[in-house]
């Protein structure tokens, strides 16, 4: 994977929460594969297939959206040429001042459809657990 991969996978990780922490939802189509798996079941909520489906999902939640989608510490790794996988930290900070962290897991894919680029496919996440060292 050269650094022109790298460095569009990581803009598109970090465009992600710019565009829902602004509303601008419509733009997630230049995110996420039309088909993107959504999991979501460690915060409590679903499974949403769909990028229409995941859109309406974020409406529905409204202002229970954390107001900022912080994401550090992006590792990404190649797949194949069409194909990668990415982890992230995130921090997403609520209106009321409450915070929480978590994990991104994404599969990304290249895609040859207007706009060209890549997208992401299937993004799990997993909510941070107390650090328990073991022994």
């Amino acid at each position: 994977m050269n650094l022109d991969d790298r460095a569009a996978i990581t803009d598109l990780i970090a465009l992600h929460g710019h565009y829902v922490d602004t509303g601008q939802l419509d733009r997630l189509r230049e995110l996420l594969a039309d088909d993107i798996t959504y999991d979501t079941t460690d915060l409590g909520g679903s499974v949403i297939v769909g990028a229409a489906k995941l859109r309406e999902a974020a409406i529905a939640l409204g202002e229970r959206n954390p107001v900022g989608h912080h994401v550090t510490n992006t590792v990404v790794t190649a797949v194949d040429g069409d194909r990668a996988s990415a982890i992230s930290k995130f921090i997403g900070v609520m209106a009321d001042g409450s915070c929480g962290s978590g994990t991104y897991y994404d599969t990304l894919i290249r895609s040859t459809e207007q706009p060209k680029g890549w997208r992401i496919a299937h993004r799990r996440i997993t909510t941070a657990r107390l650090f328990k060292p073991a022994g």
